[in-house]
């Protein structure tokens, strides 16, 4: 039996690789199972310092698997509850994930794929590659996150453009309205997100774990009530071996070498 996802180890960087290239890595309920599991697994182990998302195939994510969903017996709103259900964990899991995640933007990213890759620490996108909000053109309203991550990068007055019209965005666009860290020549969107993650595990993934949840926290929290959270986080990072090893290296001028403990 195929793997609906694909597992690639190379030293302490993970690529997970949505496996449905005939569907253009359209998510179904079992495939959102599995995302979850190993979005899990990978976030519990230690030994894994960043993780690339990414589709085999021609594309990232075509979204949700709208044929699944209206095949289903129960009919299509039940279908999306609960494909909704499976999603939602899975993009969650990225957020809270204490290491980084770089979305490898092979293709076509969609509906689903387009939060998916939204939700994402960074984005590497391919010069032929396109997103599309996809939703409201069915008929739909965006879920995955998409609505809380979109205006946050783009700004409000942009994020209801592109939920009104869900005109393709190109990488070129996508790179000036900031929704990509970097675009690159057809084929080499994966090598280069994983280019990237093997330069962020030389540095601290303890500390950016730390500000990736600060920063992710700081649109809930009363600033009075976020300052001490990150007092309280800034002490524990001073407290891990990491923290004590940048401290070290920066009085005796060397450079840290986080990954030695």
């Amino acid at each position: 039996m195929t793997e609906l996802i694909n597992l690639k180890r190379d030293g302490n960087v993970v690529q997970l690789l949505l496996n449905r290239p005939e569907a253009f890595n359209a998510l179904n309920f079992e495939v959102m199972e599995l995302l979850v599991e190993h979005l899990t697994s990978v976030s519990m182990d230690d030994t894994v310092r960043a993780m690339v998302v990414s589709g085999e195939g021609k594309a990232f994510c075509a979204g949700g698997d709208l044929k699944w969903a209206l095949g289903q017996p129960e009919g299509a709103p039940a279908a999306f509850h609960k494909l909704a259900g499976r999603l939602h964990p899975a993009v969650l899991e990225i957020r809270r994930m204490r290491k980084p995640v770089i979305a490898a933007i092979n293709g076509v990213a969609a509906g689903a794929g387009f939060s998916l890759a939204l939700v994402c620490d960074f984005r590497v996108m391919a010069r032929s590659a396109i997103f599309r909000q996809a939703y409201t053109s069915v008929g739909l309203c965006i879920d995955g996150g998409g609505t809380f991550t979109l205006p946050r990068i783009v700004g409000l007055a942009r994020a209801m453009e592109i939920a009104a019209f869900d005109a393709p965005i190109s990488s070129e666009q996508a790179l000036a309205w900031g929704l990509v860290t970097k675009v690159v020549d057809d084929g080499q969107a994966l090598q280069e997100a994983s280019t990237l993650a093997r330069q962020l595990t030389q540095g601290s993934v303890h500390s950016f774990g730390w500000s990736k949840q600060l920063i992710t926290d700081s649109f809930n929290s009363p600033f009075e009530a976020h300052i001490e959270r990150e007092r309280d986080a800034l002490s524990r990072c001073a407290a891990h071996h990491e923290g004590q090893e940048g401290l070290r290296a920066f009085v005796e001028k060397r450079k840290p070498k986080f990954q030695s403990q």
